[in-house]
């Protein structure tokens, strides 16, 4: 009898619980995240198109392994969806505006709502996290590897409803809706955006006089005792900018927003998956730089990209196969490496927000992106407008 009754035990213990009948210990109950200190600063890391599976590329590229990118050692992971409301595949103007907003729109619009029809029709203007940030006198700046005026840094500080009206984007920046404005921008597109801004009657020199705020063509040329400088280059090194805007804005007493891009694109492999690797290195070097007690860090993409790796082995490199495919020249619509495939456009699966620091337990699971502005929001422990 007590040996049918053990058979009986046993079998129970299997069919509530495999993992006990296969000798495995059960994974721990989930637990709600548990209060921690506020942050004072937030550093957002923005790579541009750098979806899960150009993250994982990049390892293999710079390290020759999966999994060695120093993003990929921090402790919260989360899963973030990317679509506009009409759309499944996001562009960049959707992708920003929706974090740094907590508001989806439309492809081609910078932080305005959905009501935006693009080229045509405004929306209403979606208050952002900067914006929030200057509201409240904190020192705010954005770096990008990208035009000052392109979609993902122009959905940080201003509101349009077309990506592409840089001449009437960058003026945004100099006559802000709250505080004072951005404190530190550093960016490229000088060329395209002094055409844009000439078109309209303005121009660099224009702006610079009107708002007593030298707009500086080289980051050299800046003046080190100008503490709120403004830079539109040609090209910009990310590396250079983003440490000098963190010295910038460390000084501040109420705390700061950084926002950093670097573009990750792999319309050019090598390219787009190096610069992944290059904003890992940055990473790293600023993590070193803050304190973890008060400084939320926050990794993530506006959309992913059409790449992904199906072949190799290690102790070969991932790209083998590109320097050929580069000499070629050939403008396809599809790269075919012998271990890599990229299809070049955007995709709608969800992408990575690795974060570490203070607030960084609250990015966990699948979430819409809009959820992340909610974190850095909560990070700070301030409440959104009723209004957005």
């Amino acid at each position: 009898m007590l040996k049918h009754l053990l058979v009986a035990a046993s079998l129970s213990l299997a069919v509530c619980s495999p993992a006990l009948a296969q000798g495995v210990s059960p994974a721990p109950a989930a637990k709600s995240p548990q209060a921690s200190p506020k942050a004072k600063n937030v550093i957002l890391f923005l790579a541009d198109a750098g979806g899960v599976p150009s993250v994982n590329a990049a390892s293999l590229l710079g390290y020759g392994e999966p999994l060695k990118l120093h993003i990929q050692t921090w402790p919260n992971l989360g899963l973030s969806e990317t679509s506009p409301v009409d759309l499944f595949v996001s562009d960049s103007a959707n992708g920003m505006s929706s974090i740094m907003t907590g508001v989806k729109t439309r492809n081609g619009v910078i932080s305005q709502s959905p009501a935006a029809v693009r080229g045509k029709v405004d929306g209403a203007p979606t208050k952002t996290l900067l914006e929030y940030a200057e509201q409240r006198g904190l020192r705010t700046g954005v770096v990008t590897s990208e035009p000052i005026t392109d979609a993902t840094p122009g959905a940080t500080y201003a509101h349009s409803n077309d990506r592409e009206k840089w001449g009437e984007i960058f003026p945004q920046a100099f006559a802000p809706r709250f505080g004072d404005g951005v404190d530190v921008m550093f960016g490229a597109g000088r060329r395209k955006i002094g055409e844009q801004l000439t078109a309209r009657g303005s121009g660099f020199d224009q702006l610079a006089k009107a708002h007593d705020r030298p707009i500086y063509a080289r980051l050299e040329e800046a003046s080190p005792t100008n503490a709120r400088p403004v830079v539109v280059a040609d090209q910009i090194d990310v590396r250079a900018a983003a440490l000098r805007a963190l010295d910038l804005l460390q000084s501040s007493p109420k705390g700061y927003l950084l926002v950093i891009e670097w573009d990750a694109h792999t319309d050019d492999p090598r390219k787009g998956l190096q610069n992944i690797v290059d904003l890992d290195k940055l990473i790293a070097e600023i993590e070193g730089r803050v304190d973890l007690k008060d400084t939320l860090l926050l990794f993530t993409a506006d959309h992913s990209f059409g790449l992904q790796v199906d072949g190799g082995r290690r102790g070969e490199p991932v790209l083998e196969g590109y320097d050929a495919w580069k000499a070629a020249g050939k403008d396809e619509d599809v790269v075919r490496l012998k271990n890599v495939m990229v299809n070049r456009s955007h995709t709608g699966e969800e992408v990575v927000a690795l974060a570490t620091g203070a607030g960084a337990e609250r990015v966990r699971g699948y979430f819409p992106n809009t959820h992340l502005f909610q974190i850095m929001m909560d990070a700070w422990g301030w409440k959104p407008d009723a209004v957005n």
